[in-house]
């Protein structure tokens, strides 16, 4: 999963320019904000989306779960005369910050900000040594006590699925080892293990403790069921008309938004064992492409725009649908911290 891309690429709102947003244009396109419609960025990061946003005429509610970008904002807020509105919250909550009459569209840029991998305190990146983390709400279980709790079994699971790491089995049985002796504190006491275990080929793209350190935040911070909640949350208070953009930068992520729009969509979910399969009224239209990519041009200048993809729906006016989190399949993990010895 690669960077959430909410930074800025203009010194707006008296903020310092940070990151690039990716897919800028596309989002915009796909949003439609305009004077007078209100627009909820689930995922406010260092303010990019929001803040052109703002500059299309819309008013903005945004959320991040994040303290450090709440106060990172207050400049932006404090330029917007009282367009903006930024609220501490995870965006599976989005709902309950809607205004009552609706909302005329929500972005989500999934994923962990480019602000928090560059902070090595916050323990995101093996790049930066800091304490082994990974929290993006600075509260709950850390990176930390996953890797020092859980049991093998869990922990492949975690490696295996989250970070789709092939030796999930090694890379667990010594992390059982090495914490028996002493426990891990910091990310280059794993990502050291980690480079032991599996040393770096030279035909590997990436670093060997890419994918672990991966399925552990998206572990730590419940990334794929605040997305699906988040989906589900979205399709409640969009008036009909209005817009859901979403733009992710891993293909668990990609999985799970795609899932929902083909089941939002009112397309039959029959096989040739159930052939009379009823459709569903459609909840979402489909807008523009099902998927966009960003450009090579884009992907030249922004390396973090390299994996992105975008995928949107217009709001119909037929009833929310109860949460089924059944569509996205995905194994029971919520858990599994509490089992650890």
């Amino acid at each position: 999963m690669a960077a959430n891309s909410g930074g800025r690429s203009s010194d707006a709102g008296g903020g310092p320019v940070r990151h690039i947003p990716v897919l800028l244009r596309e989002v915009l396109s796909a949003l439609d904000p305009a004077q007078g419609k209100i627009i909820l960025d689930g995922t406010f990061g260092a303010g990019g989306y929001t803040q052109a946003i703002l500059d299309c005429g819309a008013n903005v509610i945004a959320l991040d779960r994040d303290p450090t970008a709440i106060a990172g904002g207050q400049a932006m807020v404090a330029a917007n005369g009282g367009r903006l509105s930024l609220i501490q919250s995870q965006f599976s909550d989005l709902a309950t910050h809607a205004p009552s009459e609706g909302l005329d569209g929500v972005v989500l840029d999934i994923g962990v900000s480019s602000m928090q991998i560059d902070e090595a305190e916050r323990g995101f990146s093996f790049q930066k040594n800091g304490p082994l983390d990974m929290r993006m709400s600075a509260s709950g279980v850390s990176a930390a006590d996953v890797v020092n709790r859980c049991k093998v079994g869990d922990l492949i699971r975690i490696f295996g699925f989250l970070g789709e790491e092939k030796q999930a089995g090694r890379i667990a049985r010594a992390i059982e080892k090495k914490r028996a002796e002493e426990p891990f504190r910091t990310t280059r006491d794993l990502a050291g293990l980690i480079e032991i275990v599996t040393p770096r080929k030279a035909k590997d793209k990436i670093h060997p403790a890419t994918r672990v350190f991966q399925a552990l935040r998206v572990f730590v911070n419940d990334e794929l069921g605040e997305l699906a909640k988040a989906l589900f949350a979205a399709e409640q208070v969009l008036k009909p008309g209005g817009r859901l953009v979403v733009v992710t930068f891993h293909s668990l992520e990609d999985r799970i938004v795609k899932k929902y729009f083909a089941d939002r969509s009112g397309r039959a979910a029959g096989s040739r064992h159930m052939p009379m399969v009823e459709d569903k009224p459609a909840i979402f239209d489909a807008l523009g492409k099902p998927m966009i990519a960003a450009s090579e041009e884009e992907a030249e200048m922004n390396p973090r725009a390299r994996s992105a993809k975008l995928r949107a729906g217009i709001r119909t006016n037929a009833a929310v649908r109860s949460p089924d989190m059944s569509i996205f399949e995905l194994p029971d993990l919520a858990s599994l911290e509490k089992m650890g010895g």
